[in-house]
């Protein structure tokens, strides 16, 4: 088991439903994948730069363990999930 840590920038432009769902929508999938150490959800931040005309995000950063085949699948998952800006996932 090697642990990870992934960043998230969820679209504020949807209601706050839609990214609460999203934001345990990836917990679950972690969880029934390997183990979620921490969700550290950081809130709603200015971007540094504008993303989709879009110049604040919802960050969440997950810290987790898992196999190391995992990774491709949650960012293969984050890349074809509508109302993500970006996503980051690295090995510690």
């Amino acid at each position: 088991m090697q642990k990870y840590e992934a960043m998230v920038v969820i679209s504020t432009k949807q209601e706050e439903e839609v990214v609460k769902g999203l934001v345990e929508k990836f917990k679950s999938l972690i969880e029934n994948n390997g183990t979620l150490v921490s969700v550290d959800e950081w809130g709603k931040k200015r971007l540094a730069y504008m993303i989709n005309k879009e110049s604040e995000g919802y960050y969440v950063l997950y810290t987790f363990e898992s196999n190391s085949d995992f990774p491709a699948e949650l960012d293969r998952v984050f890349k074809i999930t509508e109302g993500l800006l970006r996503s980051m996932i690295i090995a510690l």
